[in-house]
């Protein structure tokens, strides 16, 4: 596999720290006066949470990095970390009007500099609003339950957000890689929310360490943000062998646990396509992999990861196989992976979510030798939980009322990935922070605008 220079065998840790520098102040001051502010931005409309962009930019060129960065935050509640996994290309860089002249903007960049700013200078951006006498329960503290929570703070209400891990943040804290998102930068946006007198219960599973009933009957409203869970089986002989990984847990592991060389010189292979299959990738090259390829069963068109993490993937080295579906896996006598057996396959027609169906080519079986299998196909849902709250869903995916995100139960609301339906693509971040603003409006008109207006 070919090595790129930021790759560093030698002292595998370093390969972990953040690969994209941040602007200087010299290059932000000169971008941001670029930037043409337009009247009707289009690049506002393109973002999710609706960013004053122009804004934002204008406060970088006069000097107002704390007013800067207050504008992002107001709007995306994890805009520190959207300014690093942002597909913004495809959204608000994508409908730059420089884009039909010279270059566009780099927003995201220039958002990153000023939430790093803020982050940097340890400054709090918000004041909690006066208290209006509700309680609310929020389950999970990933990007939608942290937005829903400071959104809900600021409205008045008293938040407690119960999270089944030792630290709150979700995806931002445990499922993007180091070297796109530190630790700190999700640990700084908690604690954006945590100043507003947001009780965050962590190492606390609802269902398990507190009932739901007593969640029920304690709070006045409840958001369900709980995400989505592990990476399913694949269904394939040789599973349980001694390494076949969980990606999920794989880069969970590598920005929770010191870093080690136990992958220095192996093979690995990657199942599937997305951005956590390409984070597995890339992840692996920095461990310090001999080889490492991504198998799919379908093609480049169809995969659903981002293209700036696919350009990113191939810069180190990491080989792509299309059209190729694992079929076993082999063990030596110790129970350890030694080879993958896989299948070419080939595109019929559609399937119901329009996308097309991979059909396994007979008899065009091959061999791969290889030490480590990581799988990284989808994940499942909280299917348990959902039950216990008697929520209507449809396999995992909690059905809403478009208009006021409320559940089967009038009682609890849903936001994020436990919403996102299957063939959607790949959920952002950033979709899921503005799922979470929108849902404590809903909330709010519930239990406090309207009662107050009829009263």
């Amino acid at each position: 596999m070919k090595a790129t220079k930021r790759i560093d065998m030698e002292n595998l840790s370093l390969n972990f720290v953040e690969a994209k520098p941040g602007l200087t102040d010299r290059e932000a001051i000169e971008e941001a006066n670029r930037c043409l502010y337009c009247y009707d931005a289009p690049c506002i409309i393109a973002c999710p949470t609706s960013i004053d962009i122009p804004t934002f930019i204008k406060k970088i060129a006069s000097g107002n990095l704390k007013g800067s960065a207050k504008t992002i935050m107001t709007a995306n509640p994890v805009g520190a970390s959207c300014s690093r996994v942002c597909p913004t290309e495809e959204l608000c860089e994508g409908a730059c009007v420089l884009n039909h002249h010279t270059k566009p903007i780099i927003i995201g960049d220039l958002q990153r500099y000023a939430t790093d700013w803020a982050m940097q200078n340890e400054q709090n951006l918000f004041e909690k609003g006066a208290s209006n006498g509700k309680k609310i329960a929020v389950i999970g503290g990933g990007p939608a339950g942290l937005s829903a929570a400071r959104e809900l703070a600021l409205l008045g209400f008293q938040v407690t957000i119960f999270e089944a891990e030792a630290e709150a943040g979700g995806l931002n804290t445990y499922g993007i890689v180091s070297f796109r998102l530190p630790k700190k930068v999700s640990y700084w946006e908690v604690e954006q929310v945590r100043s507003l007198d947001v009780t965050i219960k962590t190492n606390t599973r609802v269902g398990f360490d507190i009932k739901v009933e007593e969640i029920l009957s304690q709070f006045d409203g409840v958001i369900l943000a709980i995400g989505m869970a592990n990476v399913p089986m694949l269904g394939i002989e040789g599973e349980e062998l001694t390494g076949v990984y969980d990606a999920i847990d794989f880069v969970k592991e590598t920005k929770t646990a010191p870093i080690s060389d136990k992958f220095k010189g192996k093979n690995v292979v990657v199942i599937g396509a997305g951005n956590t299959a390409i984070d597995g990738a890339t992840c692996s090259v920095r461990l310090g992999a001999e080889n490492v390829k991504i198998l799919y069963r379908r093609t480049l068109e169809e995969m659903t990861a981002y293209d700036f993490e696919y350009e990113f993937a191939k810069q180190d080295g990491v080989e792509f196989r299309w059209l190729t579906a694992p079929k076993r896996i082999i063990g030596n006598e110790n129970g350890d992976v030694t080879q993958i057996e896989c299948v070419r396959m080939e595109l019929s027609s559609p399937g119901a979510d329009g996308r097309r169906r991979p059909v396994m080519v007979e008899g065009s079986e091959f061999i791969l030798d290889v030490d480590v299998v990581i799988k990284a196909i989808g994940q499942t849902r909280y299917t348990p939980l959902i039950e216990q709250f008697g929520l209507e869903h449809d396999g995992g995916v909690v059905k809403i009322n478009s208009v006021t995100h409320a559940t089967s139960n009038e009682k609890v609301y849903a936001c994020g990935d436990v919403i996102f339906g299957k063939g959607q693509g790949e959920a952002m971040v950033v979709t899921a922070a503005e799922q979470g603003k929108k849902t404590a409006y809903a909330l709010y008109e519930s239990l406090v605008k309207r009662i107050t207006e009829t009263a």
